[in-house]
């Protein structure tokens, strides 16, 4: 399908827009069918080919919205506007949207039904979980003589007195 649509021209951060016709899957940036005029944004000057446009309209080419909108502007065509960009919907209400909509498919005689029963809480008890131990760290005399048999009695010296605890 043909379709006539803006490629962008132009240097960085100042474009320029060509009003061409190609074929709607390919490349607007690649080789076009016909160049039908060009269109400044900064000015909002639409240089175009009337007839040729109104000459593929009428072979059956559509339009993008941004062109059907700037050739309406340019009273090259009389049709109504179409809106160009589609909103952006927030994350946030996006999000919520699907939590309300399911509370509203439930019928209100289901959801009474499906209350739980008042209940009473009960405080529990909390239980004392067994701290995990961390790697015993040397002691700096240990270190410079390297004794390891120090390091293992120093360990066992920790652990008796936890024992007696419980």
């Amino acid at each position: 399908m043909l379709t006539i649509r803006l490629s962008r021209i132009g240097k960085k951060n100042k474009p320029m827009y060509r009003l061409i016709i190609s074929e709607k899957a390919r490349d607007p940036y690649g080789r076009a069918l016909e160049i039908l005029g060009s269109y400044n944004p900064y000015t909002k000057e639409l240089q175009a080919k009337e007839d040729r446009i109104r000459y593929w309209l009428e072979k059956g080419s559509q339009m993008s919205p941004t062109v059907n909108n700037l050739l309406i502007d340019k009273e090259i065509i009389k049709k109504e506007k179409v809106k160009a960009s589609k909103a952006r919907k927030k994350k946030k209400e996006g999000k919520e949207e699907p939590q309300e909509k399911k509370a509203e498919e439930i019928p209100k005689a289901q959801v009474e039904a499906s209350k739980p029963e008042e209940v009473k809480e009960v405080p529990e008890e909390k239980k004392e979980e067994p701290k995990t131990e961390e790697a015993p760290q040397e002691s700096p005399s240990a270190k410079a003589t390297g004794d390891k048999e120090k390091i293992k009695e120093e360990v066992k010296t920790e652990e008796k007195p936890e024992e007696n605890k419980e």
